[in-house]
């Protein structure tokens, strides 16, 4: 084994400990098991190896960064408030639904999207490029021809294409910034079997019909498809949580 695979295992190593520990710090601080002013715990990685003091501090800048903790001189790094956390961060999103409170998380998520994405499908009718028209409408067919699956990856896949090609339509920076935000919504939907196993048909005919609208320069209708779109999602999160309440 030459210097070169070892320095190689050993930066894989140290990369899945930085994972580890961020995902474990993040989750504790996000759930309240750390509460806000209360330090961070000493890492317990299942009895594996310890991370290094270059991970550590590593791992604590990350968190820094989401706003989730604050790091002194001597007292270290303690848990931060929520109204501190970068709340848009998709990763800070991802520790958040799964606490807890996810369906909480989703109507807030869908809040915003009931919010944004109608003005953006309005926006893209004048902004759109007909790369833009067709990647709507490829996604809009994929979504379809994975409806009977739409809890796999699959169709999840072409749903987020589909919403992230419409905020870049829209022409509006800010927009598309949000398409990560929005991914996390749609995933989170998924990863926590939230999402029916055969797509509401009506609202994939929705979807289809705001890319129709978009190519023709409807602005009113377009926003009006997209906000029926955003209203069904919100709507079948809580039957099927009511569901298995």
């Amino acid at each position: 084994m030459t210097f070169e695979t070892l320095g190689i295992m050993a930066s894989s190593s140290e990369t899945s400990l930085h994972n580890r520990l961020l995902d474990e710090w993040g989750m504790a601080v996000v759930s309240g098991t750390v509460s806000a002013g209360e330090r961070l715990p000493e890492p317990d990685m299942d009895g594996d190896a310890t991370p290094s003091r270059t991970v550590t501090r590593e791992v604590t800048r990350v968190l820094e960064s989401m706003g989730l903790v604050t790091v002194k001189r001597k007292a270290g790094a303690t848990a931060n408030p929520i109204e501190a956390w970068n709340i848009l961060d998709p990763q800070v999103i991802q520790w958040r639904l799964r606490g807890p409170h996810r369906i909480d998380v989703l109507h807030e998520l869908s809040q915003l999207r009931a919010a944004v994405e109608p003005m953006a499908a309005r926006l893209s009718a004048a902004n759109a490029t007909p790369e833009h028209w067709a990647t709507l409408t490829r996604a809009a067919i994929e979504m379809v021809a994975h409806s009977d699956h739409a809890n796999e990856s699959e169709y999840l896949d072409a749903d987020i294409l589909f919403h992230r090609t419409l905020l870049e339509a829209s022409g509006n920076l800010m927009f598309a910034a949000l398409g990560d935000v929005i991914a996390s919504t749609l995933t989170g939907r998924t990863q926590h079997e939230l999402m029916p196993q055969v797509a509401d048909q009506t609202a994939l005919g929705w979807h289809t019909e705001v890319a129709a609208l978009i190519r023709k320069g409807d602005g009113d209708g377009a926003e009006t498809a997209m906000r029926q779109i955003v209203d069904e999602s919100d709507q079948a999160i809580s039957h099927i949580a009511g569901a298995e309440a």
